[in-house]
């Protein structure tokens, strides 16, 4: 995942009224996602995964189509696109295409600052460039 521009002097605050959903406790993975994008698909299920494994975290995935101001003010380009935020909704990191499972751990335990047992993370997941074609 990479990290925010150094210009972007004041990362974007997300709210619960803004994303129409409630925040994690320690975190929120918020996905851009559309109806015709496969890595979207496999994005939602590392997201909730991690998210499930790991307390006071929540996944929102939000249908980019649907709602364009969303995606217009937080200048989302493509999708998937995934925005972690910590637990006030500060945007700590942001990442478009497809994650690796061992990357969205990291974020949330940056933004969280929570440790995540490294046994949680499958071989699969953690390094998909080794994954023959």
């Amino acid at each position: 995942m990479r990290r925010l521009p150094q210009e972007a002097a004041v990362p974007p605050v997300l709210t619960s009224d803004q994303l129409r959903h409630e925040l994690g406790e320690r975190a929120t993975l918020v996905q851009f996602s559309s109806a015709f994008c496969a890595p979207c698909r496999a994005t939602r299920r590392i997201l909730a995964d991690v998210a499930g494994m790991t307390e006071g975290v929540a996944h929102i995935e939000i249908d980019a189509e649907s709602r364009l101001d969303l995606v217009r003010s937080l200048n989302v380009l493509r999708t998937p696109t995934v925005l972690i935020a910590d637990s006030t909704g500060r945007v700590v990191k942001r990442a478009s295409g497809q994650p690796r499972k061992a990357d969205v751990i990291a974020a949330i335990a940056q933004a969280a600052d929570v440790t995540i047992p490294t046994y949680l993370v499958g071989k699969e997941d953690s390094d998909t460039s080794t994954k023959p074609a």
